[in-house]
Formats: structure tokens, sequence, C-alpha cells
């Protein structure tokens, strides 16, 4: 049987699934509106579209009020995650929720950082929290920096995959690929982390600035090296795995 593929996840099962959920804490929610809509707006999207589609529909739907609005998703959201899941994992149906601070919330700063701080402590808030570091660079920077010494992982996790210079699936960071010295601060507080999940999210990080500042990214490598902990040996073994697959004498004798 063949897998599924992720964009048909994001289907009239998950509206349903999604207006349950809504209607159960907002009683005046027009759930068969919502289903009937995104079954009949889904079926030619590919995945990043679909998300998109559901945000929308998700604000026609909901309050006019966008605090009210993303209170109500927030109320939803149910136990956190205590594993090392990514973005398509039992939790993937939050991810039109974060779509939809992705989209919707930025004149409600600290209501939508408020709520992709609870998303992501489910499953991911990497692409919501993009918008935010573009608008308000230097004050979404510090947030993220105390979240990279948050008990939570998937914090410590979002502080480093959402600063990422070229996330997969989303617009790359310019301010950032000209100059990464703002995230630096992050990727420190994460060095040591005992967490795989994290580890690999800074390793990735890493890798990003080796392809647009080299030198930079080294200087942070050959730093670490200092009597560098096993995770972070880890880290740096995997931050330099393409440099190494394309030769790079520097990266093979550290590796």
């Amino acid at each position: 049987m063949a897998q599924k593929k992720h964009k048909e996840w994001f289907n009239g099962d998950l509206a349903q699934l999604l207006a349950h959920k809504i209607s159960e804490v907002y009683p005046q929610f027009n759930r068969q509106g919502l289903v009937t809509d995104i079954e009949e707006s889904v079926a030619q999207l590919e995945l990043k579209a679909r998300l998109s589609c559901f945000s929308d529909r998700l604000n026609n739907y909901l309050p006019n009020s966008y605090p009210q609005a993303i209170e109500i998703l927030v109320s939803i959201l149910g136990t956190e995650n205590p594993n090392e899941t990514g973005i398509m994992s039992q939790y993937y149906w939050t991810l039109p929720m974060a779509t939809f601070v992705e989209e919707y919330g930025l004149e409600h700063y600290a209501e939508s950082i408020d709520a992709i701080a609870e998303i992501t402590k489910r499953s991911t808030g990497e692409f919501a929290i993009r918008p935010y570091l573009r608008s308000e660079p230097d004050k979404t920077l510090e947030i993220m920096q105390q979240w990279s010494l948050d008990d939570n992982f998937h914090l410590r996790r979002l502080a480093s995959e959402g600063t990422r210079t070229r996330l997969p699936w989303a617009t790359k960071l310019t301010f950032l690929i000209k100059n990464p010295q703002p995230a630096l601060p992050i990727l420190n507080n994460l060095q040591d982390d005992p967490i795989r999940f994290v580890q690999k999210s800074v390793a990735n990080h890493i890798n990003d600035i080796l392809k647009d500042n080299y030198d930079m990214g080294m200087n942070l490598i050959h730093h670490w090296l200092q009597d560098a902990s096993t995770a972070r040996k880890w880290i740096i073994k995997h931050a330099l795995r393409y440099q190494v697959k394309d030769g790079n004498p520097e990266a093979i004798e550290i590796r």
C-alpha cells in the first residue's frame, strides 16, 4: 500500500476533527460550514497551500477578534507532547493553527508569541515564528534566547530551528544570512543540550551557517571543540557531514 502523502493528511477528515474540538469550547462554531468549505477547496492543493486554506477558513469561521480566536485554538491543544517528534506526528493537526498565527497574528504580537510557544510544546512553531523574526527581529530573538534555556525541549529546539536561515519548506531569513551573529547566543546556549531532537536542530543550523558564512561557522565549531562534551561532539560531527561529503579537508580533519 502506498504511503499517504503529507498533504493528504490535511483534508475533510482533519476539518471534522478540528471542527469537533473547536465546537467543544466554542459551541456556536459552524462545524459543517468549515468541513464543507475545506472539502470543496483543498483537493487540488499542495501541502503549504492546504495549510493556508485551513488557516483562511478558520479565520472565516472563528470570531473576528484575533485574541478571542487564538484563545479558542490554544484551548483545544490538549496535553503537551513528551516525545521527540517533529512536524508529521500525532500532533500534525496543530499545523493549520500554527499557520493561522503565521498569517493573521502579526498585529497581536504578545498573544501570537504565547500561542506559538504552546503549539510548539505539541508540534512546532518553526514556520509561524518567522514573520515575527522579520517584523520584530531584536524582540523576537530575545524571546527565543529565553526559550533556548527553557525546561521544555520543544521550545529549546524551536529557538534553534526557528532561526535557521535555510529552514526547509520556509522562506529564507535574509537578515541572518547577511549576519548570523544575532543567533549565535541561542546556539551557544544549546551546545551541550542533552536531547538528540535539539542537537539535530543545532547541527542543521550550523550547517546552514556554513553555506553562507563559512568562516563564522567554522570559528564557532573550533571554539566549541575546546573541552567539548559528548553532546557537542555529536553536534559538530553532524553539522559537518555535508562538508565532509564534499571533501572539505578542514571538516574532514575535525570530524
